[in-house]
């Protein structure tokens, strides 16, 4: 075990101590007060403490804990300590402090949902049996303990085989099929009917099963006392009307006999309007359970309709009453799902809203299994756990904006808004006005009382402001006090307005080289580039290629209305040996392209549907680059060779817009403004 000793005994001491008690050794804790919370503990612990750590720095040490937050005592540590001890700064060690804190938060609260699922489950009237992948029992309700007569601690963390021998989850967990409805019987005679379902999770694994059940015993064997449904209708009725579930009981004809008040509660209709009717009586959107039952002789189970003049969503549950091997009627119990889907459907759509208001991606949307992508996916999951300014560095194309949204998404403003901005695609008249906002009568044409700005938009919030390195000087300087000082003020305005915004920024320049221009503040620089994150290109990670080509199909199947399915093995060569200068925006060009010349029919992407390979760039086939219709106005043919002009030029400077406009001889707002308007953003 490591040896430490830890220098500072408050509160982040103490959460370094009770964190490493179990798993190092302790030489010593070292603090001036005595009576500092670590160094009390560390007496009931039995570790020993002192108030001088030069006292303590002889002793063969591993690692020298500093977490007294003075700069010059972890100066002096690290200039004392031996060769081989490290020594970890108050910074890392209050992180470390944090992180802890933050976990036991999370196990509590694991701690609460688990004891809220475990009410749930075990007040169902249902028997519930969930296995793990080695068909080892996880869960074990009450009522399952109730039916098959074990208790549940004997049961939980036992094979399956060994409480319910003739089990067949084992076989639902190989075959991966659903069973539904199906009766069964233990061997203590109970006889129940069940559902069997395999657990998959999202990478198609089988990590387990779970059964659900209910006890048919008690209404089989009534029924099969009963000889004649109205000799015994008054005990029958005890029973039905004492339960809170609606239930329904139809003769052999499939004429209502007898419902109870919960039935009369969830459909809204009375004993009038349903005893002696037809069994559809009640329906008001679906097929009668009870005439299907009738008709079959079998049980149904968790069927979805409609019920009632209240058009009540519900499950219905419906067995047949078979006396001596003739069939006399089925009882239905309905349960009331109408309220529960209404707030599920609420909270989805709800849900949808804000996505679309806000950030729409997360972490899971981003795709990458490369060692690269997985170091800048985990520092930008890092840095969206702190309030710290990130910059993001990587060419045009390989999805800055998705980190953007992604980050916000996993931070702690994700509940506020997410505002996005593109530096570059603003014009330097507006560019401040629409950043910081403006008064009354700033400039002419302004609004009567003025208007916010993105940043008070974004407050409490998060700001991306994509190509960054595209800002005017004199905004450069307004968004460094912003940086600064936390506030800014309105274009025509004297007065400073506090605002609290995480700023996110991206770049696919050079900064480095802007700043050796001129062009780029450096202070500003050293602002935004306090957590730097670099995307890498297409180029570096070709083995995210399989996986983007399936997402993006997908999208694009989405887009076109089309069925395609996959990329043959020739195709995925010719795609893996491209560069990617346009990265994954070139790739879902050329993906789409090669979609919207495919048969209808066609549901594999052959090497044939992509362009051609000619040097390190694709080139579109002739039957591509067709003629312009005769019928076409010259300003349509000029906008189709402008098209054609700009998309060469980018493909030739690997995506980069800047030097695009510089070859093209426009500026880059103009550039960005051909864009747009013909299509190619």
């Amino acid at each position: 075990m490591q040896k430490i000793m830890i220098v500072g005994g408050g509160k982040g001491g103490n959460a370094i101590l009770g964190m490493l008690k179990q798993t190092a050794e302790i030489i010593v804790v070292v603090d001036k007060n005595p009576n500092a919370p670590a160094i009390l503990r560390a007496k009931e612990l039995g570790v020993q403490t002192g108030e001088n750590w030069q006292d303590f720095l002889t002793e063969e040490l591993d690692l020298v804990i500093e977490v007294t937050g003075n700069p010059e005592v972890y100066k002096r540590i690290n200039e004392m300590r031996r060769k081989n001890t490290i020594v970890v700064p108050a910074s890392v060690a209050y992180m470390i402090s944090t992180l802890m804190e933050e976990r036991e938060n999370l196990i509590n609260r694991l701690r609460h949902e688990t004891y809220k699922h475990d009410l749930i489950f075990n007040s169902s009237g249902d028997g519930m049996i969930v296995v793990d992948n080695e068909t080892k029992i996880t869960l074990f309700n009450r009522s399952a303990s109730k039916i098959i007569g074990i208790a549940a601690e004997n049961a939980v963390g036992r094979p399956i085989k060994e409480i319910v021998p003739e089990s067949r989850l084992p076989y639902i967990m190989g075959s991966r099929r659903t069973e539904t409805n199906q009766e069964f019987i233990f061997r203590n005679g109970q006889k129940i009917i069940t559902t069997r379902i395999p657990m998959i999770d999202e990478k198609d694994r089988v990590i387990g099963a779970f059964a659900v059940f209910k006890e048919i015993t008690e209404v089989v064997e009534l029924a099969g006392e009963i000889t004649n449904l109205k000799e015994i209708q008054t005990m029958l009725e005890a029973i039905i009307q004492s339960s809170e579930e609606a239930i329904s009981v139809v003769d052999e004809q499939g004429k209502g006999i007898m419902i109870n008040r919960a039935y009369t509660r969830i459909t809204g209709l009375t004993e009038e309007e349903v005893i002696g009717r037809p069994a559809t009586a009640d329906i008001y959107e679906g097929e009668s359970m009870h005439m299907k039952v009738l008709e079959t002789r079998r049980p149904v189970r968790g069927v979805a309709m409609r019920v009632g003049p209240k058009k009540r969503e519900v499950f219905v549950n419906v067995a047949p009453i078979i006396v001596d091997g003739k069939l006399k009627g089925s009882v239905g119990v309905i349960h009331d799902m109408s309220e529960i889907q209404s707030l599920n459907r609420e909270l989805t759509r709800a849900r949808q809203i804000i996505r679309t208001l806000e950030a729409k991606y997360t972490f899971q949307d981003i795709i990458g299994e490369s060692e690269e992508m997985k170091i800048a996916i985990e520092q930008a999951r890092l840095g969206a756990k702190t309030p710290a300014t990130v910059l993001l560095r990587g060419e045009s194309g390989t999805g800055k904006e998705l980190f953007a949204h992604a980050i916000h998404n996993e931070s702690d403003r994700k509940f506020n808004k997410f505002i996005r901005v593109n530096c570059a695609a603003i014009t330097d008249s507006l560019l401040e006005s629409e950043l910081f906002g403006y008064e009354e009568g700033a400039f002419s044409g302004a609004k009567r009382g003025g208007k916010r700005g993105f940043f008070e938009e974004a407050n409490n919030g998060s700001i991306f402001l994509d190509e960054i390195g595209e800002l005017p000087a004199n905004t450069q300087a307004k968004l460094l006090r912003v940086l600064q000082e936390k506030e800014i003020v309105r274009v025509g305005g004297t007065k400073a307005i506090p605002i609290n915004v995480r700023v996110i920024a991206a770049t696919n320049i050079n900064l480095e080289k802007a700043i050796a221009k001129g062009s780029f503040r450096e202070d500003l620089y050293y602002r935004l580039n306090r957590m730097p994150i670099h995307i890498p290109p297409l180029r570096l990670r070709k083995e995210d290629i399989p996986s983007l080509c399936e997402r993006l199909i997908y999208k694009i199947n989405q887009d076109y209305g089309r069925n395609v399915e996959r990329v043959s093995e020739q195709a995925f060569k010719r795609l893996m040996s491209y560069n990617w200068p346009g990265n994954v925006r070139e790739l879902e060009n050329v993906l789409g392209r090669a979609i919207i010349f495919m048969n209808y029919y066609e549901t594999e992407i052959q090497k044939h549907h992509l362009p051609e390979l000619i040097g390190n760039q694709f080139v579109f086939s002739a039957i591509e680059e067709t003629q312009p219709k005769i019928e076409e106005t010259l300003a349509e043919q000029l906008k189709q060779h402008e098209s054609k002009i700009i998309k060469a030029t980018l493909v030739k400077l690997k995506g980069n817009k800047t030097a695009t406009a510089n070859a093209l001889g426009i500026s880059v707002r103009s550039l960005y403004y051909k864009l747009e308007k013909l299509g190619l953003e």
